[in-house]
């Protein structure tokens, strides 16, 4: 189910955003969904590469490419 945000914001930003959406192609309400989806993922895929270099620091294994090629069978 969708849910209707309203927001207020300077109407610098909204000249912007609706500049930018005719750019791409797109009405300002589309556009910011998904600007807002990309940051989300963005966030998203951040936590994700800072739980993973925790990981590391932690002392948790890595291995090179040859490594891995070797790992997989994948060596020539």
């Amino acid at each position: 189910m969708n849910k209707r945000v309203t927001i207020e914001m300077p109407d610098e930003m909204h000249k912007l955003i609706a500049e930018y959406a005719a750019q791409a192609g797109a009405e300002p309400d589309a556009y910011m969904m998904e600007v807002l989806e990309q940051h989300l993922e963005d966030l998203h895929d951040i936590a994700l590469a800072e739980a993973a270099m925790e990981r590391i620091r932690n002392g948790e294994r890595t291995y090179t490419w040859n490594e891995m090629e070797r790992e997989l069978g994948l060596e020539d």
